[in-house]
């Protein structure tokens, strides 16, 4: 992997284009581990390749013209002659290594399964799963999440990104999860729940609450009951659990979940109920983010079953008024 952390920190522009036929898309190009990350202007992450499946199209022509694999015709154009090389060096490297170590790993892979599957035998797969969740880092979650997010864009559109409305955007991001917290708000094109969290920390909300929808409030609500259920019930977990216990184990013993794992369970999003946290969990919540809890209230308790009757409280603005004007313009063509 020494041609991988030789260029770990290198960035460069690119045009990436989903289909044949879709709009270009101006992109910043980085590499992650084991896989070239593209990300918007706005660094929100729009998907990941293998590097070892990335396919040159035009070898020995400029700008380069890359796929993610022979049978989709996405496709990804760099002309920053460093990174082209630096690609094509990478990819070399992880090609050539890949058959010398492939026997011993198989056979190290084989032997840890064994053992893994025996001691989720032994602890029961519940226990299993939790211990696995319990040693997946950050960096890992977000390279998931933002794998689940770019499935997911393919199914409902891409997510919401005009530049009038990203501002705005952030600084909900700020007032709700605070400066220096990992992980993005992003806005979607279909959502019925309203808003879920990833992992990473990738909380997706419905554009129906920011565009028909005259509170700001209520679409904060949403984000900070998505936010408390995550904190209660960790959003990898509902990965795992749709998965099954192989790709407990494959996460578990090699760090990765197969990219038509993430696949279905993006295609599953639409169908899966919230995992909501306790009222007086949500009721800590709401206070703790000076977010008012009625408008919310409204909508999700409108009988009072969860919450009894909540006064309208005063608490500190969610965003401005001008600012929530640009942010509904967020999903306008531009």
């Amino acid at each position: 992997m020494t041609a991988l952390t030789q260029f770990e920190r290198l960035e460069s522009d690119g045009i990436w284009r989903e289909t044949s036929t879709s709009d270009p898309i101006e992109v910043t190009v980085s590499f992650g581990k084991a896989t070239l990350v593209l990300n918007d202007r706005n660094e929100q992450p729009l998907t990941h390749w293998s590097l070892p499946a990335v396919t040159r199209l035009n070898p020995g022509h400029r700008p380069a013209l890359f796929t993610p694999a022979p049978e989709t015709d996405e496709t990804l154009e760099i002309e920053d002659d460093l990174m082209v090389d630096a690609i094509e060096t990478v990819r070399k490297a992880l090609t050539k290594s890949a058959p010398r170590q492939s026997r011993l790993r198989s056979v190290v892979t084989l032997s840890l399964i064994g053992v893994f599957v025996a001691a989720a035998a032994l602890w029961g797969p519940g226990a299993f799963r939790r211990q696995t969740l319990s040693v997946v880092p950050d960096s890992k979650r977000t390279e998931i999440g933002a794998t689940i997010l770019g499935h997911y864009q393919r199914l409902t559109g891409p997510t919401c990104r005009n530049p009038i409305g990203t501002v705005p955007l952030a600084k909900l991001k700020t007032r709700l999860m605070g400066r220096d917290t990992k992980g993005q708000i992003v806005v979607v094109q279909s959502l019925p729940q309203g808003a879920t969290v990833l992992p990473g920390g990738i909380v997706l909300i419905d554009r129906a609450l920011i565009e028909q929808l005259d509170d700001p409030a209520i679409a904060a609500g949403f984000i900070i009951a998505a936010i408390a259920g995550r904190d209660s019930h960790d959003p990898l977990a509902d990965v795992l659990s749709d998965a099954g216990l192989n790709t407990t184990v494959q996460l578990f013993t090699t760090g990765d979940i197969p990219n038509d794992v993430l696949g279905d369970y993006a295609r599953s999003i639409q169908e899966i109920s919230l995992t909501p946290a306790k009222p007086s969990e949500l009721v800590t919540a709401f206070d703790n983010a000076k977010i008012p809890l009625a408008p919310y209230a409204a909508i999700r308790d409108p009988d009072g079953a969860m919450f009894g009757d909540v006064a309208s409280d005063t608490t500190t603005s969610v965003l401005t008024d001008s600012e929530w004007v640009r942010l509904q313009g967020i999903c306008a063509s531009y």
